[in-house]
């Protein structure tokens, strides 16, 4: 199962979004955004996504975070800002393990990354407006078996930015 993870797209253009989101519409079971997309919830953009609202975000009814299960893999999604995710991951780890999920996925930081902490794999894909400390804008795949969490991060023209590539034994 394959899941896209896109964040801070910063008020791109509806067919730019689609642009990302159709090029792996048969690969992807489900489309995250993290945040900061300045869409209003029902922007056709970003209807079929889980989405959650960030601090560039005016739409109430973006929630702050969701829980969502793609198979057997429980997902936390906030993007970040509630969190303090600038100076550090506690909180969301606490937040995930208050939930049971095991990936994280949020943005924020506009830096693509990915690690494992004490059993929960978070994912921060970048951001495909305004990236900081790569020039590339980027989005992240993850790829999940029952086993392995293998996380692919693409420029936005949809090249493979293998340096970035990591895979992850998950329970």
């Amino acid at each position: 199962m394959k899941v896209l993870i896109l964040s801070d797209t910063h008020g791109m253009m509806e067919d730019e979004l689609k642009e990302v989101t159709e090029r792996h519409r048969d690969e992807a079971e489900a489309i995250i955004h993290c945040g900061d997309s300045e869409l209003q919830a029902d922007d056709p953009a970003v209807t079929p996504m889980w989405i959650v609202g960030g601090n560039c975000d005016f739409d109430s009814r973006l929630p702050d975070e969701l829980v969502k299960e793609a198979g057997q893999h429980r997902f936390f999604i906030a993007h970040g800002h509630l969190h303090s995710v600038k100076t550090t991951l506690m909180n969301l780890k606490y937040r995930a393990q208050e939930e049971g999920a095991t990936i994280v996925c949020f943005g924020h930081t506009h830096i693509a990354g990915t690690e494992m902490n004490d059993g929960i794999l978070f994912i921060n894909p970048g951001s495909l407006r305004l990236p900081r400390t790569r020039r590339e804008r980027t989005y992240a795949i993850v790829e999940l078996t029952d086993s392995e969490a293998t996380v692919m991060f693409y420029d936005f023209s949809g090249n493979p930015l293998k340096e970035l590539e990591k895979s992850f034994q998950i329970a």
